[in-house]
């Protein structure tokens, strides 16, 4: 069963499709990572929406959704997820699965109102660090090419501020968490790969239940490179619940 929706959110429509069927198991809600949306999921959305519902949708401006003239950070982003679900009558609790810059938005999204959130799956989430910590230690080249991705949503500067909102807002979670890490990215040496896992398990500190997985031959997109790691989290989650 597949419901697409256009829905009304403060000046824009976002386009969601909610996929599977509600068994009593919370709502799976999938964020994509910066400038991709709801097609991003298409290697999992099948068999994820065997398990529980899954809601599927487009941020503002990308995919089939309206763009907004609104801010473009995260702190925005959450809100206007927030009255989609509403709106979408998808009642709480959520386990939430946030790939790349994604798993910003959900980070602080179960910070925000973590009484509607009972688990959460980061997906080689963007570090709140990245940019201190992270992308001094590549190659210049690299650097550049990080430097002026920001085209299709928010800017550069609306990412960083991003970034300081979950740093700023980071306190101790105590829902199931799991957090992915790609163990084999792409344009990485061994020691810029070694950090890259160090910070996925910090990450995995802001819950006390957590568990740590390295996606071992996946580059950033662990949802196609290895599916089956993506899916098994989520069972793992929805049996933890």
């Amino acid at each position: 069963m597949a419901k697409e929706m256009l829905i009304q959110i403060s000046n824009c429509k976002l386009y969601a499709k909610l996929v599977g069927e509600n068994n009593g198991k919370p709502t799976i809600v999938m964020e994509a990572g910066y400038g991709d949306y709801s097609k991003g999921w298409d290697s999992v959305i099948s068999e994820i929406s065997m398990l529980s519902n899954v809601l599927i949708y487009d941020r503002a401006g990308l995919g089939k959704s309206e763009s907004s003239s609104n801010s473009r950070t995260s702190s925005e982003m959450i809100m206007e997820l927030k009255k989609l679900l509403t709106e979408a009558k998808i009642e709480p609790p959520y386990i939430l699965v946030g790939h790349s810059f994604g798993g910003v938005n959900t980070r602080l999204y179960a910070t925000e109102y973590s009484n509607e959130v009972c688990g959460l799956i980061l997906v080689d989430s963007t570090p709140e660090d990245y940019k201190e910590k992270f992308l001094p230690t590549m190659p210049k080249e690299f650097q550049q090419a990080f430097n002026k991705q920001f085209v299709y949503e928010g800017n550069y500067e609306e990412f960083m501020e991003s970034l300081k909102q979950v740093k700023e807002s980071k306190r101790q979670l105590d829902i199931p968490l799991i957090v992915l890490s790609a163990g084999k990215k792409a344009h990485y040496s061994e020691e810029a790969q070694v950090l890259w896992n160090e910070m996925q398990k910090e990450i995995s500190k802001i819950s006390s239940n957590n568990e740590f997985v390295i996606a071992e031959n996946s580059t950033h997109y662990i949802q196609n490179d290895e599916p089956e790691v993506l899916i098994d989290a989520i069972k793992t989650l929805i049996d933890k619940i």
